[in-house]
């Protein structure tokens, strides 16, 4: 039997089918490729000649990721 506290650690992982380390993993790597879009849109910001796509092309790929995700 779950407890409580065990369950607020792998109730949402599971509801996208996957462990708490699969889901940590998961996670951590958007959290760094938004790190990334954030990254080139502030040197976009600056000096806009440089990565002119590459923030929403970052995020197009991370929303074409996760919006199905938990709901096949």
């Amino acid at each position: 039997m779950q407890t409580r506290i065990s369950r607020l650690f792998t109730d949402h992982p599971a509801s996208v089918d996957e462990t708490y380390f699969q889901h940590m993993a998961f996670a951590g790597k958007f959290a760094l490729m938004l790190f990334a879009a954030a990254l080139a849109a502030m040197i976009h910001a600056i000096l806009p000649f440089l990565f002119e796509k590459t923030a929403s092309t970052i995020v197009g790929k991370l929303y074409a990721k996760t919006h199905k995700r938990g709901t096949e």
